[in-house]
């Protein structure tokens, strides 16, 4: 049975699906959570260096893999390269998509029940403004239940799902079309309601004012994580996506335009989460607890004299969240699907549906791991921190610097030059430096960071 392939009917689509796919958790909850970790403003400058130095190029070498070959990513660097070795460069990113979809899913179902929580009023009515034990209670009963945490989150991959079958236009294209614009003017209405909550100013001067004395090389070498997971590099997602591009689009421009935007979403999610952690005297370095326990609180305190305000922040920020996870969601659905749709030669359908019986599977463990399977462990961590640490701290890095040396020093430059060009061969400077980039600076960096992030390497 062959596979007809189909491309995104138009530009808006493709940085709307592009962008839905860099947009997600990583943007809106780990970022400030590590600019809250690193000293603020000086972490934001290093960050965005970094995605100009770093992600704009591996994002333009993932898209080049993808519309070259134009197959899902397996294929797609085995078609490259003609090589077994380098081939498989794009298996491992199928698997690190499948494996990380798995327990972001998870992730996913809590942020969905935060929605209902706020929704239903259950967050206002356990609001205590000297005590925040109530959210601390609250999560961890949910998280280490054993069914409400699965229901949620199967109920959230299904939703991916639905928009996985229905194809790359009538599906991925149209629902980014639809939620990335409603993802947009929810983050601008949060924007303006926390521009006047009393924490405003110590807020924003937090994360815009550069204090350079707490910026150190674990520091840098966060925001060169945080760029690398902000924009979802080395998961397979962009290179299958742009397998979806046609001949006319510029690489260079569309991968400027989503880091751009990547960018401008992670600050403005700053922008609302600074200034209502610092009207509730909430230190900004409270961790991965800060999207869950620490800033339903900071969001009633900051609001408290308006409680239907409150209420309204509160729920479009889940709902905020809720989008972001659901577009990511989506991409990585789709690094698997393709692969088991053409790799195997299935209906899509069939193959969506194998990738989300896998993933569920996978994720129930990974959310039985949060209650009656904490105790499973292996190398000291539980099946949930597992697969993040194996696919965040090795997978992912790993796949990036082969990706590096596999562009910059096995593919033939004039290749490059005439893909990423349009066969125009104009600003081929741009190109150049592009490829420099990937040749020398990107695998040094992403090495440091690889070595780093298993302990062997400190400086």
């Amino acid at each position: 049975m062959t596979q007809n392939r189909t491309n995104f009917g138009s530009r808006f689509g493709i940085i709307m699906a592009a962008a839905g796919s860099a947009v997600g958790l990583g943007n809106i909850w780990r970022f400030p959570v590590e600019t809250g970790n690193n000293g603020g403003a000086a972490f934001l400058l290093v960050y965005i260096l970094s995605v100009a130095v770093l992600g704009i190029p591996l994002m333009v070498a993932e898209f080049f893999v993808g519309r070259y070959a134009h197959s899902n990513t397996a294929t797609a660097y085995r078609k490259l390269s003609k090589s077994a070795f380098w081939g498989n460069l794009g298996f491992i990113s199928v698997i690190g998509a499948t494996l990380i979809l798995s327990y972001y899913i998870v992730v996913a179902g809590w942020v969905l029940k935060y929605m209902i929580y706020s929704a239903n009023g259950t967050l206002s009515a356990i609001f205590n403004a000297s005590d925040a034990s109530n959210y601390t209670a609250l999560f961890n009963g949910f998280a280490s239940d054993v069914w409400s945490p699965i229901i949620c989150m199967v109920f959230f991959i299904l939703m991916s799902h639905c928009s996985i079958i229905l194809g790359v236009q009538k599906g991925i294209e149209k629902f980014s079309k639809i939620f990335m614009p409603m993802l947009f003017v929810i983050l601008i209405v949060l924007v303006v309601f926390s521009l006047f909550t009393p924490g405003a100013k110590d807020g924003l001067y937090f994360l815009f004012h550069p204090d350079f004395s707490k910026l150190n090389s674990q520091s840098i070498l966060s925001a060169v994580g945080q760029s690398f997971y902000s924009l979802s590099l080395c998961m397979g997602c962009l290179c299958t996506y742009a397998s979806y591009f046609s001949k006319k689009v510029n690489i260079v421009n569309t991968a400027v335009s989503i880091s751009l935007i990547d960018s401008i979403v992670a600050i403005m999610a700053g922008i609302i989460i600074f200034p209502a952690v610092f009207s509730s005297n909430i230190d900004p370095q409270t961790g991965p607890s800060l999207v869950f326990i620490a800033l339903p609180s900071a969001f009633h305190q900051a609001f408290g004299n308006w409680p239907i305000i409150s209420y309204i922040v509160s729920t479009l920020f889940y709902v905020l969240l809720v989008l972001a996870t659901l577009t990511s969601a989506i991409s990585l659905h789709e690094v698997p699907t393709a692969y088991i749709s053409e790799a195997w030669n299935v209906k899509r359908t069939h193959a969506a549906t194998i990738v989300t019986i896998i993933c569920s599977l996978l994720g129930i463990l990974c959310s039985l791991s949060m209650g009656i399977l904490s105790d499973v462990t292996l190398f000291d961590k539980n099946i949930f921190e597992l697969f993040d640490y194996t696919t965040t701290t090795l997978m992912l890095p790993l796949c990036g610097i082969l990706i590096t040396v596999f562009i910059g020093w096995k593919v033939n430059k004039y290749l490059i030059v005439s893909e990423l060009t349009n066969n125009t061969y104009k600003n081929t400077a741009v190109v150049n430096i592009i490829v420099w980039i990937l040749k020398y600076v990107a695998p040094l960096l992403l090495i440091v960071t690889f070595l780093n992030g298993l302990g062997l390497f400190e400086f």
